[in-house]
């Protein structure tokens, strides 16, 4: 089969219609309906069914939904198998979002390699529909993320449970007081806490969508705002930051995500049992 009919049908899937489909794929609408008549010819079922709405699986479809993804990520799998670098034994494709890297993922990038160097790594940054959209196009093994959308056929599993805690500069070293709430988008569930939480702060004087920039800033100009708790630890101890007493704490946890047909394989098992440890 075709692997571009494949992925079409998965991308319908996630878009909810062809046309939105076509958009993410950089084709024609025409194109991808091509592609659906003709995989549904050579299945001899229906995959769709299409109304004003979009797009709705048909028993058939969802059925097949499970074999696209197979097909899809063991296409992938097999390109990178036949890039496995010399002295290597295999590759793990391990993709996360950027404020992870440091120090989570660079710490399992150093595990890997201490203790699992016959396993080559290709390390990913990305958002988190990025990630996902890689993970279930198998061009990830691995995707580790704070609030991954559960997929079928995918397995999740906590990591960390990180502390997001208020913090503020302390005057010095030419930075004013701190009287600007920043406020960092560490995603829906945070928001949706952080408005229960009908926090005094005022307006936000700026909003941020990552953590490391809004920390980069505050220390530079002065400020306040939420930030995780291993990061700030040192900030704390070294006299550059202070918390904010009787602030509320907000859980912030993180998630891998992998394809349960990667239970089986056991590079990416020990690539799991890496994040483990490391976390420990």
């Amino acid at each position: 089969m075709d692997i571009d009919r494949a992925r079409t049908f998965l991308e319908i899937i996630h878009c909810g219609s062809f046309l939105r489909a076509a958009d993410r794929l950089h084709v024609t609408q025409t194109t991808v309906s091509a592609r659906i008549r003709t995989l549904e010819d050579e299945l001899g079922r229906q995959l769709f069914v299409r109304n004003r709405n979009g797009a709705q699986l048909t028993p058939a479809g969802r059925e097949f939904e499970r074999f696209a993804q197979s097909f899809v990520q063991i296409w992938e799998r097999a390109r990178y198998q036949l890039a496995i670098p010399s002295g290597r034994t295999s590759v793990v494709a391990l993709g996360g979002e950027l404020s992870l890297w440091n120090p989570l993922l660079l710490d399992w990038l150093v595990w890997m390699k201490k203790t699992r160097s016959e396993i080559a790594v290709h390390a990913h940054v990305g958002v988190p529909d990025q990630l996902l959209d890689q993970l279930r196009n198998g061009v990830l093994d691995i995707a580790v993320l704070y609030a991954p959308k559960l997929l079928p056929g995918f397995k999740v599993e906590i990591l960390q449970e990180e502390q997001l805690v208020l913090v503020r500069t302390l005057p010095g070293n030419g930075r004013p007081e701190a009287d600007t709430y920043v406020y960092v988008d560490w995603g829906p569930l945070f928001a949706a806490q952080h408005d229960a939480s009908s926090t005094a702060f005022g307006e936000p004087g700026l909003v941020v969508g990552l953590g490391p920039l809004g920390l980069s800033y505050i220390l530079r100009a002065g400020g306040m705002g939420y930030f995780r708790k291993g990061v700030v630890a040192p900030l704390i101890a070294a006299g550059e930051l202070e918390t904010v007493e009787g602030a509320p704490e907000f859980t912030y946890p993180v998630y891998a995500v992998w394809p349960e047909a990667s239970e089986a394989r056991a590079d990416v098992q020990e690539a799991l049992a890496g994040l483990r440890q490391t976390v420990r």
